[in-house]
């Protein structure tokens, strides 16, 4: 495991969006899996303006970790009345990048077959000939995309049930604001599992924040187990890399070894 620690999150976006940039000059037609939340969104503006410079996403194939359930992008509604992640990936970067429509694949959180739905994505990725390169972030509580604590390190692509502290958290990023009551967040999420971004052949984890440190610290210095399922990173038999700003890192081992500061 390589781990970053840029002095913010300005630097750590760059950084990570230069991996991503790395492997598409080596590879144009990989495939990269993406996330959502706030944590990327500075990664994605900057693979924009490298775009605008000349990096070609023609041939890229993305899939996505996850999308809630029982939502799903609508045009017709404003950006703050639709809180899917398909609209998201079209607002952050897609529809400011070369990506052809059909090599998008983002979770149907309006499927009709859930479990036939999971069952093709897997089935998708295999076909596309498996992820490249795996995007993640790090939930409050230490999950990887929806798969919350509890959730099996060998599991695939399903419909998981939301924590508490999940539901908690994207209320006050994305719902409070639209006037939304907690009641009316969706409950459920299809989810990439944990054994779904083990078989990346590279992940690239980021935070940023005081608010990550303690949780960073737990995923990639303590046990290795379902309770904090980020932690799976330690068992990963790729390359892992992990970029985070100095807020999140304050809490790691000094005495970590593979740590680079700049």
């Amino acid at each position: 495991m390589d781990i970053i620690i840029k002095k913010d999150y300005e630097q750590m976006s760059k950084c990570a969006a230069e991996y991503v940039a790395a492997l598409i000059h080596k590879k144009p037609n990989c495939v990269i899996g993406f996330a959502t939340g706030s944590t990327p969104i500075g990664t994605y503006r900057e693979l924009i303006r490298m775009h605008k410079e000349g990096l070609d996403f023609s041939n890229v194939i993305a899939f996505n970790l996850d999308e809630y359930y029982g939502i799903g992008m609508d045009l017709s509604k404003p950006y703050a009345m639709d809180q899917s992640y398909q609209r998201f990936m079209h607002e952050e970067i897609f529809n400011y990048i070369n990506i052809k429509k059909e090599n998008i694949h983002i979770p149907d959180g309006l499927t009709k077959n859930p479990e036939e739905f999971c069952k093709e994505y897997e089935e998708a990725i295999k076909k596309a000939g498996g992820i490249d390169l795996q995007l993640l972030g790090i939930g409050g509580d230490g999950h990887w995309a929806f798969n919350e604590p509890g959730a099996s390190l060998d599991s695939r692509t399903r419909i998981e049930k939301l924590s508490k502290q999940t539901l908690d958290d994207n209320y006050e990023a994305f719902y409070k604001s639209a006037g939304f009551l907690r009641d009316d967040m969706p409950h459920y999420a299809i989810t990439m599992g944990i054994g779904t971004i083990l078989d990346a052949r590279s992940v690239l984890m980021l935070a940023n924040g005081y608010k990550k440190a303690k949780i960073v610290a737990k995923a990639l210095e303590g046990p290795v187990t379902n309770q904090v399922t980020a932690s799976a990173i330690q068992i990963f038999k790729g390359e892992a890399i992990v970029i985070l700003d100095e807020a999140a890192a304050s809490m790691l081992s000094e005495a970590k070894s593979s740590t680079s500061v700049s």
